[in-house]
């Protein structure tokens, strides 16, 4: 539970850097943001891998979930387009991650139950 919690922090962390760099072409100060978003973003989703979640799914959720949030809030911010065709694509990024997830319980399982018939450890 842990390990998720850090992720959908450094998600958060991620978009509020991105979408702070978007405002600070008006409002420099918010730079600081950006630069803290960024470096808090990076050092959580290290804690994230620390905390055993795979690399490919950490990375997958983490930079899919940002995209299809920043995309998002983008509009509804500044005003960004979000057209069908875009909907469509931040729906195809989900189901894409959602595989790869499973695909990686899938394997995790397949490895248990080996470790288990063979008796070695996982």
């Amino acid at each position: 539970m842990r390990k998720w919690l850090l992720l959908t922090a450094a998600i958060l962390l991620e978009v509020t850097a991105t979408l702070s760099l978007r405002g600070a072409l008006d409002h420099p100060a918010l730079y600081v943001l950006v630069v803290v978003g960024y470096i808090g973003s990076f050092t959580v989703l290290a804690l994230v891998l620390r905390a055993g979640l795979a690399l490919g799914v950490a990375y997958g959720i983490w930079g899919a979930s940002g995209v299809a949030l920043t995309a998002i809030l983008a509009a509804l911010f500044f005003g960004d387009p979000l057209t069908g065709v875009m909907g469509i694509g931040i729906a195809l990024v989900i189901a894409g991650v959602l595989c790869v997830e499973l695909g990686a319980q899938s394997a995790q399982s397949a490895l248990a139950r080996r470790a288990r018939d063979d008796g070695t450890p996982s």
